[in-house]
């Protein structure tokens, strides 16, 4: 494979660090790969090597970026069974079980759903360019339910550029602690994370970013609820964060003050739907994953 040619005009009114800016153009790659890619002379500024990822670029300013092929993953396949919705030549939809995390990480190497996946499919190694094969979005750790993987590098791009746009639409279902009083509620607490617990997220309406969260009753117990809930933005644990901040935290989720219960033994939230523009189609497709067998068995006793 050949290295891609990107060319751009920078055309807005006001200065933008470099990086911000390929961001929004290339997002298939996260700021740190665009970086290196930055620091490794692939990107030229008006003809010249960029100086460093946060150099300003000004109106009228032409960047080339080189996109070497992806690099293949020295992940090796595991086979672990893969809860299976939805397959084609562009896309893998898949349920994740609760209790698994999505890509390797420190203390987790070996056992993840990216490695499920190449076990299942190897073609998917490089997709991206980073040891992420094929993956497009993420789910914690203790969340359940439907994720995509691209399945070629037209559709890994298709869906980060619906990602970044702010075009793929999650909704989860939870089930949280007590009985609001409101049927339906925006929140828009602003999130940050918590300095010194690198593993909690927390209100700052003084220092947080931007976060919003559509809430809707679906269903409601003598003592717990059974939301919808929409993000609108991709904050670390913020539907946990935001129903907290409530008063409603989810049943099971210790970590934002919910007591523990036999009922679950993890935080009650489950990705639902998924719906998105086909990268091949081009309409609009839902993908929905059953609750898995703690989260009904939940449900049903309250």
């Amino acid at each position: 494979m050949t290295d891609r040619i990107e060319t751009y005009q920078f055309q807005e009114s006001q200065s933008e660090r470099l990086d911000k800016f390929l961001v929004q153009r290339l997002p298939e790659f996260s700021r740190a790969r665009l970086q290196g890619l930055i620091a490794e002379g692939f990107v030229l500024v008006n003809g010249q090597a960029a100086k460093k990822s946060g150099q300003m670029i000004d109106p009228g300013t032409r960047i080339e970026v080189r996109v070497p092929p992806p690099v293949p993953s020295a992940l090796i396949g595991e086979k672990i069974p893969l809860d299976i919705i939805f397959e084609n030549d562009d896309l893998l939809i898949v349920n994740k079980p609760a209790g698994m995390v999505v890509h390797p990480a420190a203390g987790h190497e070996t056992g993840t759903l990216v490695h499920a996946v190449l076990g299942y499919e190897p073609d998917l190694e490089g997709i991206g360019g980073e040891e992420r094969p094929g993956v497009v979005h993420r789910l914690d750790k203790t969340t359940s339910g439907v994720m995509v993987f691209a399945r070629n590098a037209e559709s890994h791009r298709s869906l980060n550029i619906q990602l970044e746009k702010h075009e793929i639409e999650k909704i989860y279902h939870a089930i949280a602690i007590g009985n609001p009083s409101w049927d339906e509620k925006v929140t828009k607490f602003p999130l940050r994370v918590n300095v010194g617990h690198k593993h909690r997220t927390m209100v700052d309406d003084r220092n947080g970013v931007r976060a919003e969260t559509r809430l809707k009753i679906l269903k409601r117990g003598p003592s717990n609820v059974l939301i919808e809930a929409q993000p609108m933005t991709g904050r670390t644990h913020q539907i946990r964060v935001h129903l907290y901040a409530l008063g409603f935290p989810l049943l099971g989720d210790t970590l934002y003050s919910a007591p523990e219960t036999d009922l679950i033994a993890r935080p009650a939230l489950h990705a639902h739907t998924l719906t998105f523009t086909h990268p091949t189609s081009n309409e609009r497709v839902t993908f929905t994953a059953p609750y898995p067998t703690d989260f009904e068995s939940a449900l049903n006793k309250i």
